[in-house]
């Protein structure tokens, strides 16, 4: 009787990925445009982090008793791939995703103007100098311990309360080692929406390098949940889980 329904967790799911995507990816183009012409500093990366943090506890707290507040299509596959999630909603909560990412994106322009599409709108990507099994391995080990700390926290024996707090840190953590190389996206969503958006606004963007990303996320996400389920299972979960497809 209480729980929400589908269009609302969907929407809910749009507009917690739009808040990751305007309040994280947007620090990019606005630390740029504050610093003019000096360079990119560890102090810079730090505050980009933490606004990446500062968004995925917000959303966790305010947004996450409606519809999980998965906002990372990696979350969702994970979940999914270890049962703890229904495989007929996701296509629905990705493309939710996916729309929340462009609508962040777009709003980054919105506010920032033109100059954020020039700046390169936050676009994770990788250069030159970094190849394809490098740029893999930073998203998959980034993506990886992101998806086990959601699985961690929101554990059944785990601290109730601490979730949002939790998997912020992670993320502001993850992104430091990982955005050198890539960009630290992490996010399947984030990746293609500042991408398809910086496209349609005459951006330079590298399509190439989407499939690197996608599948080092998704595939990070699917065996974070395995490990995490083959590391926590008990013979109470095996119990529980039978019972549950006997009263099925």
């Amino acid at each position: 009787m209480d729980d929400n329904s589908l269009a609302q967790r969907l929407g809910t799911e749009l507009l917690g990925t739009a808040i990751l995507v305007f309040v994280g990816v947007g620090a990019v183009p606005a630390t740029l445009i504050v610093n003019g012409t000096a360079p990119m500093t560890m102090a810079d990366l730090g505050m980009i982090s933490f606004a990446f943090a500062a968004a995925v506890v917000a959303t966790v707290y305010a947004l996450g008793p409606i519809s999980g507040n998965h906002i990372n299509p990696a979350v969702t596959v994970g979940l999914a791939a270890t049962g703890r999630f229904p495989w007929s909603l996701v296509p629905a909560y990705v493309a939710a995703q996916l729309a929340g990412a462009v609508l962040g994106a777009a709003a980054i322009l919105g506010v920032l103007g033109p100059k954020a599409s020039d700046l390169g709108l936050g676009v994770a990507t990788y250069g030159p100098g970094i190849g394809v099994p490098q740029a893999f391995l930073a998203e998959f080990v980034g993506t990886f311990i992101l998806v086990l700390t959601v699985f961690g926290v929101t554990h059944r024996k785990a601290a109730p309360g601490f979730a949002g707090l939790a998997i912020g840190l992670v993320v502001f953590g993850a992104i430091i080692p990982v955005a050198p190389i890539t960009g630290a996206s992490i996010n399947p969503a984030r990746t293609a929406g500042p991408m398809l958006v910086q496209q349609l606004a005459g951006g330079q963007v590298n399509f190439a390098q989407l499939p690197v990303y996608l599948i080092a996320e998704l595939s990070a996400g699917v065996l974070a949940g395995l490990v995490y389920l083959a590391l926590s299972r008990t013979a109470a979960d095996r119990t529980t889980k039978a019972a549950q497809e006997v009263a099925s």
